[in-house]
């Protein structure tokens, strides 16, 4: 039973987030402070992070719908639940460590804000560290979605 609980895949808490965050920003600001000069940061990635946000959360309702068994949905199979689960731990990863990347690289350029190549650099990768915060949170709502509810005595449905 305890070799079970050992390998047994566990939600995703705040911690591992929080700490990947701190991690890329010191890895943004060490970096933005190593470069003579600032590189222009691509503003495609804000809409792209967005788009794959949309389709997470979009995604995250649906699941949790089917897996809930509400009326007019189909069941899911509990490998495409295990595939979504996969994708948003690794989502919520990247997530965490894309969005304090960005935004350790706002910070670092944020006292030059006068200069128009900081100013650039500052609302690009200020904007892209919020949009990677917005895929960090549908990840983790597609994660919880992906949870299997309790037994209910009284459904009739029987178990999920």
């Amino acid at each position: 039973m305890a070799d079970e609980e050992e390998h047994r895949l566990r939600p995703t808490g705040w911690r591992v987030p929080a700490v990947l965050i701190a991690i890329g920003a010191l890895l943004g600001v060490l970096l933005t402070n190593a470069l003579p000069y600032l590189p222009v940061l691509p503003w495609s990635g804000i809409p792209t992070l967005l788009l794959l946000a949309l389709a997470e959360g979009y995604t995250a309702g649906r699941t949790r719908r089917r897996i809930r068994r509400v009326p007019g949905t189909e069941p899911m199979e509990p490998l495409s639940a295990a595939r979504l689960v996969a994708l948003a731990k690794a989502s919520a990863l990247f997530a965490s460590l894309a969005a304090g990347f960005f935004l350790g690289i706002a910070f670092a350029v944020s006292d030059v804000l006068e200069l128009p190549s900081p100013r650039e650099v500052f609302f690009t990768a200020l904007g892209t560290g919020l949009a990677s915060a917005v895929l960090l949170a549908a990840a983790l709502y597609l994660e919880y979605a992906c949870r299997v509810p309790e037994d209910d005595p009284d459904d009739p449905r029987g178990s999920a």
